[in-house]
């Protein structure tokens, strides 16, 4: 059988802000790239951006809670800083956070992770701390996309192609589904963009398009 390979295309946009609609903006740059056969993969933090769903760290009031609780996260976290755990707190609840991570802590005393990501909140996982996404958001702190698959919905039917998904990527090879159309194997195509092919820089890349990801998914159901 022969082997079915896909092509990973990074789109270059301008830089996309709350003024975008993210439907079209994706429209615009990819009508020209994208077949029935393809999938369509947005990096999350530019979808809450264009939803207006970012803060700037001089506009958050630090608590002293916030100040205590952001000591436990890992020095390479968005929420190690007290910006960054002042905005999640902001959307999730200041006792709820705390809760979270002390229940988290004491998990970790007997060999469980991840509680405190599992009932921090939604947006515990989410929020992207000041230098985490392209400039001039690089000074923000940023949520996690409202909405996600309605999102993902939308842009599959605007564009005709086999699927969409928004994902959480980083350098540190850590990819995550965020929101993915039904039908679509989200965590297959998460291993595909392990490599982090967004630009969160200067290169401007924040979609990408996985041609041929329908004939793929279907030939690694196969197996």
């Amino acid at each position: 059988m022969e082997e079915i390979r896909v092509e990973t295309i990074p789109v270059p946009t301008r830089i996309l802000t709350e003024r975008d609609d993210i439907v079209d903006a994706i429209e615009k740059y990819t009508k020209d790239k994208i077949g029935p056969d393809d999938l369509l993969c947005c990096a999350e933090s530019v979808v809450a951006i264009t939803q207006g769903r970012f803060v700037r760290p001089e506009d958050l009031h630090i608590t002293k809670v916030a100040q205590f609780c952001c000591r436990f996260i890992p020095d390479y976290g968005s929420l190690a800083s007290p910006h960054g755990m002042q905005s999640l707190m902001e959307v999730e609840g200041k006792w709820r956070v705390a809760a979270a991570l002390f229940v988290g802590f004491l998990a970790k005393l007997v060999g469980q992770n991840g509680f405190f990501y599992k009932w921090g909140g939604e947006q515990t996982a989410l929020i992207d701390d000041v230098t985490g996404t392209m400039p001039p958001f690089d000074k923000c702190i940023v949520y996690g996309p409202g909405e996600p698959h309605e999102v993902v919905k939308k842009i599959q039917q605007r564009l005709g192609c086999f699927g969409a998904m928004i994902a959480d990527v980083n350098d540190l090879k850590r990819s995550r589904v965020v929101g993915v159309t039904e039908g679509t194997n989200g965590e297959l195509a998460a291993k595909l963009l392990i490599d982090n092919p967004f630009g969160n820089a200067s290169q401007k890349t924040p979609i990408c398009i996985l041609k041929n990801y329908r004939k793929y998914q279907e030939a690694q159901g196969a197996h």
